[in-house]
């Protein structure tokens, strides 16, 4: 392991450079290879002078700051905090080193930017006059925060440890005597490695919580809750233990499909420039976080998983046995089948209408099945019909951002066919189907009743979103992100699930 520390003290003779020395010290008898960069000793102008940091010519000690930074696994930061936050030499520093093409870059997905400093960690040495839990729960730690999370983890830097020393005023020299041993102890550390099995836990955890994109579940939920409700089963909903457990089934098969999909898209998700919240994936491998044998692995693990608890459902299920396997079933091919081959819907030009029918027939008849409701009662086939229409205008703009990239991947979505005008006239002639379908189960009282009132929601919502599609169609930019709109869409979307389940439920 290569570990540089980056002295920020304006003296080198100080505690800071005395703690600076006690981690290298620790860090080579870990036989680890150290550098150190003493600020104090560097020739260089703090003050960034043109319009870019960029723009402006690196002096030669910068320009070798810059190679021990890409040359360094480990960056050590030790430095006082002054005023709550850095000293100005270690700012000026960090202006001057850390340039955009460099340190980070911009670009349209995502927040904006990306750091290009990744697969390097830090630990941050500090120390302070104030009390360090005052510092902590008063002043909220405005230092650590601006460089740990505001510049080192914006440029990819993780994990960034803390360690701090205070308060120094008044210290005696045994206390002193006792930091410089824990920082020499936390140099000796990196004999284990730069990142801690609970760090790596930690990451993987989120890494993983990323990848499933749980963000797209609650509007499942509501789906199968309403057709759960249709059912209206003796023993109630929500107290019903058969509700959670078929509710079980369709989250495992959810978890094993946008898994899939990462594997599958993985090629136009990588060459994706609008990637977003909504599009382009959750970038887990993309951006290395999980390895392909990861979400394999993951991909069986939640279908075997799926498997174990649709057989436990069958044994209990007080509906139709073949009824409710059919329906699983028929819903797994579907969901599954929309990348993975041999189906391949996406790739095939029946993406849309695939999301559109699993995710409000395919829920609801789980829903109404799996609690003993009858296949062939038209109920839940006539309650799913509004929530269908509400799903293709998001589904269906969802492509715009990706188009460019689906296309190169031999994906023909409706964006990648109709091209950017023709998909957002396409979604506006969703949207308006949608609102006639909520106006007219609302009027005709269909569906049991289900929508009754949803109109009042439904078309304001429609017309909003109307307004806001021809708005973009008459724009200059017609490619690129539509987090906006997306967010519009999906808000659509909501009321022809909530509306329903709180109709069912009264």
């Amino acid at each position: 392991m290569k570990v540089l520390i980056i002295l920020g003290h304006t003296r080198e003779e100080s505690l800071c450079g005395a703690l600076a020395r006690s981690f290298g010290d620790g860090a080579g008898a870990a036989a680890t290879e150290v550098r150190q960069l003493n600020l104090s000793a560097l020739e260089f102008d703090p003050y960034v002078r043109t319009e870019s940091p960029s723009q402006q010519a690196l002096e030669p000690a910068l320009r070798e700051a810059q190679n021990l930074i890409v040359w360094a696994d480990h960056l050590v930061f030790v430095y006082p905090t002054w005023w709550g936050s850095l000293p100005a030499l270690l700012k000026g520093f960090l202006d001057r080193v850390f340039t955009p093409g460099f340190a980070f870059r911009t670009c349209d997905g995502g927040t904006g930017y990306q750091g290009l400093l990744g697969g390097r960690s830090a630990q941050l040495i500090t120390t302070m006059d104030t009390p360090p839990l005052i510092h902590r729960l008063v002043y909220r730690q405005p230092g650590r925060n601006a460089m740990a999370r505001a510049t080192l983890g914006f440029c990819a830097i993780q994990p960034v440890r803390s360690l701090v020393f205070g308060p120094v005023r008044g210290s005696s020299l045994e206390q002193r005597q006792r930091w410089l041993e824990r920082a020499r102890h936390e140099g000796q550390r990196l004999q284990h490695g730069r990142i801690t099995p609970w760090e790596r836990v930690r990451y993987k955890t989120g890494a993983w919580l990323q990848a499933l994109r749980l963000q797209f579940y609650p509007m499942s939920w509501l789906a199968y809750t309403a057709g759960a409700l249709a059912a209206n089963p003796a023993g109630g909903v929500f107290g019903n233990p058969l509700f959670w457990l078929g509710y079980l089934c369709l989250f495992l098969l959810e978890v094993a499909t946008v898994l899939v999909n990462e594997r599958v898209d993985f090629p136009s998700d990588r060459d994706n420039r609008f990637f977003g919240p909504f599009t382009g994936g959750s970038r887990v491998l993309v951006d290395g976080l999980l390895s392909r044998r990861e979400v394999g692995a993951g991909i069986v693990l939640a279908l075997l998983a799926f498997v174990a608890a649709a057989a436990w459902l069958l044994a209990l299920t007080p509906g139709s046995v073949p009824a409710v396997l059919a329906v699983l079933v028929v819903l797994a091919a579907l969901a599954i089948g929309y990348t993975a081959p041999p189906l391949k819907l996406s790739y095939r030009g029946l993406g849309e209408v695939d999301v559109a029918i699993t995710h409000s027939l395919g829920v609801m008849l789980c829903g109404f099945v799996f609690l003993g409701g009858p296949l062939q009662d038209p109920l839940p086939w006539v309650l799913s019909v509004p929530l269908l229409l509400a799903i293709l205008p998001s589904i269906t703009l969802s492509g715009i951002p990706d188009l460019e990239a689906d296309a190169a991947a031999g994906k023909r979505t409706l964006a990648v066919r109709l091209g950017h005008r023709g998909v957002l006239r396409l979604t506006i002639v969703f949207t308006v189907l949608a609102a006639a379908g909520a106006l007219t189960w609302d009027l005709l009282g269909l569906a049991a009743g289900a929508y009754a009132g949803i109109a009042f929601v439904a078309v304001p919502h429609a017309l909003w979103l109307g307004w806001l599609l021809n708005r973009r169609l008459e724009s200059d930019t017609l490619s690129g992100r539509i987090d906006g709109l997306m967010v519009a869409s999906l808000t659509f979307v909501l009321w022809f699930g909530l509306v329903p389940v709180v109709r069912l439920a009264g």
